[in-house]
């Protein structure tokens, strides 16, 4: 026989939210890991101190944000639904059950009128792997960085064409230092200073969000995208720096300002550091053997014209500083341009009569030029790391760690999109959800740590 079943929509019942969250909840673990009182003291001077309205426990609101962040949820709306049903969500916060959940409006213009010009994301960010630090998660010894791509909320079809003027890059005057050198070592006269004027690039401007840049790379989609640039950390895979950019910004531009920033912010002096094949220049080789660090960059075929020499069997002889080519002529030096590359040229009334001649240069004159950047030396230093037993232990752990951090982020996290419009917002989304990464690992290894602890001690009772 089949009973109907009795509401008990409307039975009184005795309850505690600490009986309803699940002990191994994942915000109970961070709850327990992670001190969040530290956020109430950087907000103060924010807040009016004796004037307006009582506003939300500042604490309770970047909780709230944290919440949306680890469980990615997009839409602040949505959010405040979720925390409204949701029993560990308000223990998390601290709400009863019939507590009255805040607007979502309230988050938005907080945003907006208090936190929009401050750096409180940074700071929080930064607490966050101090307190891993405190906990032992950060070695400090290699670090990986790395970029991917966050979809602006754009339309790519929607956009102007404007003549920007480019940025001249941080280490323009090093490299006219060495320039200025290396031509005066080889007994020519220091370059005049250039009258040209600044250079101008057409550009597309998407018309729905300026800052956004319109990347074209290969293998990755077109369109209107931010780049967050993130460091980890081998030991456990703590983020140690998130910065973010237009898309249009080169991995290797902001690389070495935010190496500086990490070493000085957290007192690192790493041993080594993991890049891709995109952070291959001479400014980043040559700033890695400034700051003795042993460099791991991947390497990418240059590009070759198919039946022609590879610029590798041209060898290069450091004392005497020429080129020898595959007919065992000499290239001797010739000049230093302004972009930093020494020139070797051969001799055309030899070239003319080679037999390799069709092989080497397609030039009339019939003449072979061969560069070598200033600062090659360095280059082919921290190329020859990749190749040794140690280089190739650090770089195989790439895809463990920052690639891994990427791959958590976007598919756990909601960092396949820009969830603002704004350079500002998407550096604060940046921020936040690399600080809830943080927070999640630091509690799921105390919590291991714990139950080792735990289970140790049961097995050595019963031993005993």
């Amino acid at each position: 026989m089949i009973k109907a079943p009795t509401s008990k929509q409307f039975a009184l019942e005795m309850v505690s939210l600490e009986t309803l969250v699940p002990e191994a909840h994942l915000l109970r673990k961070i709850n327990a890991a992670i001190e969040f009182e530290f956020i109430r003291e950087k907000v103060a001077h924010l807040y009016c101190a004796n004037n307006g309205r009582p506003a939300l426990d500042p604490v309770k609101l970047f909780k709230i944000l944290f919440i949306g962040y680890l469980f990615g949820i997009r839409s602040e709306r949505q959010l405040m639904r979720e925390i409204q049903v949701n029993v560990a969500y308000r223990w998390f916060l601290d709400f009863n059950l019939t507590d009255k959940i805040p607007d979502a409006s309230t988050l938005s213009q907080n945003r907006r009128r208090r936190f929009n010009e401050s750096s409180i994301y940074q700071e929080i960010f930064d607490e966050i792997v101090e307190q891993a630090m405190r906990n032992g998660l950060v070695g400090g010894v290699v670090l990986y960085t790395d970029s991917t791509h966050l979809k602006a909320s754009a339309n790519k079809s929607k956009h102007v064409f404007q003549e920007l003027e480019q940025t001249p890059k941080d280490y323009l005057q090093s490299l006219e230092d060495d320039i200025t050198h290396d031509r005066i070592a080889h007994g020519k006269k220091p370059l005049k200073e250039s009258s040209k004027s600044p250079e101008i690039k057409t550009k597309k401007i998407s018309t729905t969000d300026p800052d956004a840049g319109y990347m074209v790379r290969d293998g990755k989609p077109k369109g209107f995208f931010y780049l967050d640039h993130r460091t980890v950390d081998g030991k456990h895979n703590i983020i140690m720096d998130s910065y973010a950019t237009a898309a249009t910004v080169h991995d290797s531009i902001p690389y070495l300002s935010r190496l500086d920033h990490q070493m000085k912010r957290f007192n690192l002096a790493p041993f080594s550091v993991g890049l891709d094949a995109g952070y291959f220049t001479a400014n980043i080789c040559k700033g890695l053997e400034d700051r003795k660090i042993y460099g791991v960059i991947s390497y990418r075929r240059p590009n070759h014209k198919k039946g022609f020499f590879y610029k590798r069997e041209f060898t290069y002889h450091s004392k005497k500083d020429y080129y020898k080519c595959p007919a065992a002529e000499i290239l001797n030096y010739r000049t230093t341009s302004r972009s930093g590359y020494r020139e070797y040229a051969s001799d055309p009334s030899k070239c003319k009569s080679c037999n390799y001649l069709s092989k080497c240069t397609e030039s009339k004159n019939h003449q072979k030029i061969v560069t070598r950047h200033v600062w090659q030396d360095q280059k082919d230093e921290v190329n020859s790391h990749r190749l040794t037993k140690t280089g190739k232990q650090i770089y195989k752990k790439r895809k463990e760690t920052v690639e891994r951090s990427f791959a958590d982020a976007k598919e756990l996290h909601g960092h396949r999109y820009a969830r603002f419009r704004g350079l500002n917002k998407t550096k604060m989304q940046c921020l936040l959800a690399s600080a809830c990464q943080n927070m999640k690992k630091i509690a799921l290894v105390k919590w291991k740590d714990r139950l080792f602890v735990f289970f140790y001690n049961y097995n050595a009772k019963i031993i005993a």
